[in-house]
């Protein structure tokens, strides 16, 4: 079983949405992560190690550890402030 941890920074914004839509999108893409932890972009350079999933307008960052069977979230950040 895979454990789920989230960092301070992702709950943060997470509670600073309003719209009940993306809420439930974020939700979704949440579940899917958990059940295939490699279907995110991985990415390179300074944040290699972590991969992302696209929710409109969105980016919701995430770190799989396979080694520990851990999963991440990090951050949800608007497309245009990467």
């Amino acid at each position: 079983m895979v454990t789920v941890d989230y960092d301070n920074l992702f709950q943060k914004r997470c509670k600073k949405i309003k719209d009940m839509a993306l809420k439930l999108r974020v939700k979704k893409q949440i579940a899917k992560i958990i059940e295939s932890p490699e279907i995110g972009k991985p990415m390179k350079h300074d944040r290699k190690g972590t991969r992302e999933v696209y929710v409109p307008p969105f980016r919701l960052s995430y770190a799989h550890l396979p080694e520990e069977d851990k999963i991440i979230f990090l951050d949800l950040y608007h497309k245009d402030e990467q």
